[in-house]
């Protein structure tokens, strides 16, 4: 070996290393938000009863950040579009924190309201940009496993950070936990300061970022993730009603299902980046059909407490193996205009969550196929429907390589 290739090799091997330090920075950010983003739900009773106002009112509080998000990201992506990434990124997670410093001392319903959707504005953004440094970090063959590492925050904060704050708000007040959060907001910022490397981006004008969203690839890998994780949602919203009125569970245990859960979607993260690193678009298609046919299962089992359990687990892993690819294909679709793209991608994800929460109350209001029984087996549809939309995409992406 030449001394050329020792000192090449020597370099490729401290690199793993630093990225993957820095990638443990952004992950920490990608914590805090995903608690923000969940935490509501935990805290429910104890926000309405300290505001005074009603449950489904309280509940607004997770419509609200759903909402903000969804349309803020490419509104902030745009207006910011000249920003360099790192400071892009450190601007993000200080609106954060004052958010969540904002809601942890709310008067008010109203305020608590307007801290969650400042905080929400970031939320886009930081996983949109997040993925975008994730990905300049590692060599290309590593990327779908660096933007994994990266959302890995998102699904630890479902196993972890949920939890961990339901009980700090029941123990001190609901206003301990956001605390807590702005505190972790503080060391992500930190973190990110000290370890995350400044990122080139190549150079482009605004008329170039948004002429890249006339482009029907584009088009059709947002409508892959709506609707590829839009069937998620259609079942998980009630994910609670069907362990307890369909499965038998006791309330108590619901939560405890949840970990399961969360335990499968970190898995599903983690080996649907490698999956996605080796066959990007086979493997994605892979993991949707895996999700459909888990979903559709579901219908099936969710008479059984252990195949239920089982279920759920494999639910996790199937709903989050999708994520580091569809990211990834979005971030191969739109090369010139990454930043935009990616953000609007976690848009369309927050997006597929609402429909599919909304396509999942119709089918229990108007009882069709029994109603919450047959929301699994309509969640399988949905992502049927994403599987046919990522049909279509491979298919154009084969035709775009011969031009």
């Amino acid at each position: 070996m030449s001394a050329d290739q020792a000192a090449h090799r020597s370099e490729r091997a401290t690199v793993p290393k630093a990225a993957t330090i820095a990638l443990y920075a952004l992950t920490l950010g990608a914590f805090a938000i995903g608690m923000t983003e969940f935490i509501i739900m935990g805290l429910l009773p104890e926000v309405a009863e300290n505001l005074q106002v009603s449950i489904p009112l309280a509940g607004l509080l997770i419509t609200g950040y759903a909402l903000g998000v969804a349309v803020s990201a490419p509104f902030i992506t745009i207006a910011t579009h000249k920003m360099p990434r790192k400071a892009l990124l450190l601007l993000l997670m200080l609106i954060f924190i004052a958010g969540n410093a904002l809601a942890a001392l709310a008067p008010n319903y109203g305020v608590l309201m307007a801290a969650r959707i400042l905080a929400a504005l970031t939320h886009g953004s930081f996983f949109g940009v997040g993925s975008v440094i994730a990905a300049q970090l590692v060599p290309k063959e590593k990327r779908a496993g660096a933007i994994a590492i990266m959302f890995t925050g998102l699904t630890l904060a479902n196993i972890l950070g949920v939890p961990i704050g339901t009980f700090l708000g029941q123990a001190y007040g609901w206003r301990s936990t956001f605390w807590a959060i702005t505190v972790i907001g503080l060391i992500a910022f930190l973190g990110i300061v000290m370890l995350v490397p400044k990122v080139t981006a190549a150079p482009s004008s605004l008329r170039q970022e948004l002429g890249v969203l006339r482009r029907s690839s584009v088009q059709i890998a947002l409508l892959m993730t709506v609707f590829g994780f839009g069937g998620v949602f259609t079942a998980f919203t009630y994910i609670a009603p069907i362990l307890v009125e369909i499965t038998g569970f006791a309330p108590s245990s619901v939560s405890y299902i949840l970990v399961l859960f969360g335990i499968g979607i970190t898995v599903g993260n983690i080996y649907g980046g490698k999956l996605a690193d080796r066959k990007l678009l086979p493997s994605l298609i892979g993991m949707m059909v895996l999700l459909a046919a888990v979903l559709a299962l579901f219908s099936l089992t969710d008479q059984h407490k252990l195949l239920t359990l089982l279920t759920v687990f494999l639910l996790g892993i199937a709903a989050f193996g999708t994520v580091p690819g569809l990211q990834l294909h979005m971030l191969n679709t739109a090369k010139e205009a990454p930043t935009l793209a990616s953000t609007l991608n976690i848009a369309a994800f927050n997006l597929g969550n609402a429909m599919g929460a909304y396509i999942g109350g119709v089918v229990i209001d108007l009882e069709i196929g029994g109603g919450l029984h047959a929301v699994p087996w309509v969640a399988s549809l949905v992502t049927i429907v994403g599987i046919l939309f990522t049909l279509w995409g491979a298919r154009q992406h084969k035709t775009e390589a011969r031009l």
